[in-house]
């Protein structure tokens, strides 16, 4: 029965919509694996004589103990951001002589196969292999060890999956758990109650009593039957058709009726971000990496070059704009079909978009004012980045959202997710950043700093100043585009 579902899961593969998208984004990812994989396996084999030169007072393995805990610690945290939980449909199943249980154990299963799981592999298995050969520990003690060790991080795997079911719909039933998190590393870095050093201390007793390497497996097995139940009472197609009953967010943002013809548009796109994750989270997002400054400007490597700050002025001011701008039409693509069926100006629509990506730019290069901390030069070259952002990148994301056609479910949860991701989402971040910092670097070099920034909040006005231009041609594209975009948003595959 596994074996039919993995060829069904590999037929909808090959015969999904969205099968280049997928195939292109699996190459990058396959790439990526490889890379980690390597650096993962190197790390591993120089872990033992690392550990040997910085701590030659202790013994590697102890050293390794007593940081287990932190590592186990990132790893979930990690995992709960980045790891994507194995899915499968339900609902063709319903209908067949299929067991519930061989379903959610094929689901349980599979995720065992994750790249999140073998990766750790690449650390353990050589780290213990040096323990072996050069330290005084037994095979038999250390393949306890390993076997322990790796059966913790298989916990971790399903510990993540339970809490992703139970909180991913609701984050802040979480904030106990990081507080309660945040105040043992606290007492653990004050040396109050060092709960990391026990828990090296519970394995350097699994080193020498290596048989109770069963403890972390029977753990293993408990957290796949809890996982196990918990899916299967949910293997229904109605479980989630009641929901909770909560009040209905009702927000109209009727100040947006100043704002002539293009107001409705407006009211959509507010109300779209207010009222769903995803779109929701670029907001947070914009919000907290206006702090991605303070890892560059400070930083005395940085100040011999400026160009890079351009991409920092880029990215801080434009990070709204990235996020958002770069799936427009896509956060419409539900009822872009009824869109295009009225009587709608798609310049008036497509000037909706500009003038909010354009408000969230001077909002943010505002709200980055207090890094003229670090110098007046800084705050200029971020308000030219800004207009830079507003009269030339808008634009262009603009027109590289004339290529999308994925559809994007509002409600899925922003970690991970790639649906809606097309070529476009990965070739437009050049011109975006790589444009304006080579113009910067060009000026500064030759000319002067003043002139480079001159020239790029030039080449933002310009932009502004043509706008009205801009806004037809870009109305255009998308009307020859209409009804490819309006086939591929129908499409449902990610």
């Amino acid at each position: 029965m596994f074996g039919k579902f993995l060829w069904l899961e590999w037929k909808s593969f090959l015969r999904s919509a969205s099968f280049g998208k997928s195939l292109g984004l699996k190459i990058l990812m396959a790439f990526l694996a490889f890379y980690f994989s390597a650096m993962f396996l190197f790390f591993g084999f120089s872990l033992y004589p690392l550990l040997k030169e910085f701590y030659p007072a202790g013994e590697p393995l102890q050293v390794v103990n007593r940081f287990a805990l932190v590592y186990f610690c990132f790893e979930l945290i990690f995992r709960f951001m980045l790891q994507t939980l194995p899915v499968i449909d339900i609902k063709p199943l319903m209908i067949l002589p299929v067991k519930k249980r061989k379903v959610v154990n094929f689901v349980l299963l599979k995720s065992l196969y994750s790249f999140y799981n073998i990766l750790p592999l690449f650390l353990i298995i050589p780290f213990g292999i040096f323990c072996i050969i050069k330290g005084d520990y037994g095979s038999l003690n250390m393949l306890g060890w390993m076997l322990g060790v790796y059966s913790v991080t298989l916990c971790v795997n399903y510990i993540n999956f339970i809490i992703k079911k139970r909180f991913t719909e609701n984050l802040k039933a979480l904030i106990p758990v990081v507080i309660i998190g945040i105040v043992l590393a606290l007492l653990d870095y004050l040396e109050i109650f060092q709960i990391s050093v026990y828990f090296g201390r519970l394995l350097e007793f699994l080193v020498e009593n290596p048989y109770l390497a069963i403890i972390p497996m029977i753990a293993l097995l408990l957290l796949y039957k809890w996982n196990q139940l918990n899916l299967q009472g949910k293997f229904y197609l109605d479980a989630h058709l009641k929901g909770k009953s909560r009040q209905a967010n009702t927000r109209e943002f009727g100040w947006t009726k100043r704002f002539g013809s293009i107001a409705p548009f407006l009211q959509q796109d507010l109300k779209l971000i207010w009222r769903n994750k995803r779109p929701k989270t670029t907001i947070y997002l914009s919000l907290i990496f206006l702090a991605y400054g303070l890892i560059f400007y400070p930083n005395d490597s940085y100040q011999e070059m400026p160009a890079f700050f351009v991409f920092v002025g880029i990215f801080i001011t434009g990070i709204f704009m990235i996020n958002f701008g770069q799936f427009v039409p896509s956060w419409d693509a539900s009822y872009y079909p009824m869109i295009m069926a009225q009587n709608i100006s798609m310049r008036q629509y497509l000037a909706s978009k500009m003038g909010l990506i354009t408000f969230s730019v001077v909002v943010l290069a505002i709200l980055s004012t207090p890094y003229v901390y670090f110098g007046w030069n800084i705050l200029l070259l971020n308000i030219a980045c800004a207009l830079y952002n507003m009269g030339v990148n808008v634009p262009i994301l603009l027109y590289a959202g004339s290529f999308n056609k994925k559809m994007i479910d509002l409600d899925k949860s922003p970690f991970m997710n790639y649906q809606g991701t097309g070529a476009s989402q990965w070739l437009v971040g050049l011109p975006l950043l790589l444009i304006p910092i080579f113009f910067f670097w060009i000026f500064n070099k030759f000319i002067n700093y003043e002139i480079a920034v001159g020239f790029l909040a030039g080449l933002g006005i310009i932009g502004l100043i043509m706008r009205p231009s801009l806004l037809t041609f870009l109305a255009q594209r998308y009307r020859r585009r209409k009804y490819v975009m309006l086939q591929g948003f129908k499409q449902k595959g990610e």
